[in-house]
């Protein structure tokens, strides 16, 4: 992924995050954060609940000021932008609707507001599978189809950009399902997509890169191709002679399992300590291949750390 030291073209659709920093009283929540987001890229912005995502977020959208730093959207900040809603689409949180008004009197108010036609409500709420509620008051929506209106309404301008707060939240499998193949679609179509989530699983397959962050600081920046490389193989090994597997495999690390007899093996194959064992002379009842998934790297990175979120 392309960083801030190695951009030098500034593209309408590019988000520049550079030292942004908060500081809200003795608490810092964001820490000298730094990354590029890419447009035709759907990128995740990752980390533990309460690590600064939503804080840095509002930076980016001018909801909170920074304490030092900058974050900008095609070079320019966003209370800079001349017509920001044709340029960022922004989806924080499913809520602050008027419940007794339907979905599309929502969307038409605001579209009345933006200078938008009136029927670009009915083409975002068809575009998010909103057209058969469209008429219902938002009071009776379930949190899925809020999120979906609130989707709705990130896409009225139909904008460049699209940065969305924890968008699987609420929905159902089908509708994350519908959610990653929206989100792929509008990368393809050229636009820049940011995500934030807390569960690296949730949108792994769904990013091209990734933004880890841990206590408001940048713990890792990445594609995605370039966790899963990392992501640790070992082995499961289960023998009557355990000690001497051990000694025969020198400098590598070994863990004890959970059942007597049974060690994980770390960073080989399985081939490696089949050969070891033979060689040693010991007795192997168990000889399993593992990887671990992208959830289990993506924990380590963090160390379970928080923050402000």
């Amino acid at each position: 992924m392309q960083t801030l030291q190695n951009s030098t073209r500034t593209h309408p659709g590019r988000i520049v995050v550079s030292g942004l920093t908060k500081q809200f009283g003795t608490v810092r929540a964001v820490d000298d954060l730094s990354f590029t987001v890419e447009p035709g890229t759907v990128t995740g912005f990752l980390g533990p609940n309460g690590a600064g995502k939503t804080t840095t977020l509002r930076m980016l959208l001018g909801l909170v000021a920074p304490t030092h730093g900058t974050a900008t959207i095609g070079g320019h900040r966003y209370a800079d932008l001349p017509r920001p809603l044709d340029v960022v689409g922004a989806a924080l949180e499913a809520s602050g609707f008027h419940k007794r008004r339907t979905g599309r009197a929502h969307l038409q108010v605001l579209c009345a507001a933006a200078g938008l036609p009136a029927r670009r409500a009915d083409e975002v709420l068809d575009v998010v599978g909103m057209a058969p509620a469209a008429r219902r008051r938002v009071g009776g929506y379930s949190l899925g189809m809020r999120q979906r209106l609130a989707l709705a309404q990130a896409l009225l301008g139909d904008p460049q950009v699209l940065i969305l707060d924890e968008p699987a939240n609420g929905l159902d499998p089908a509708g994350i399902s519908w959610l990653r193949e929206l989100l792929r679609s509008l990368a393809g179509a050229g636009k820049t997509v940011l995500v934030s989530s807390h569960l690296l699983s949730e949108v792994e397959q769904t990013v091209d890169d990734v933004v880890i962050i841990a206590a408001g600081r940048s713990v890792r920046q990445a594609r995605v191709a370039e966790l899963k490389a990392q992501a640790q193989s070992g082995v499961r090994v289960r023998t009557p002679n355990a000690d001497r597997l051990v000694q025969a495999l020198p400098g590598v690390p070994i863990r004890a399992g959970s059942e007597p007899g049974v060690l994980l093996v770390d960073g080989v194959r399985a081939a490696d300590v089949g050969r070891a064992a033979l060689a040693a002379g010991v007795e192997l009842h168990e000889l399993t291949p593992l990887q671990s998934d992208l959830q289990e790297l993506f924990l380590a990175l963090t160390d379970g750390s928080g923050g402000i979120r």
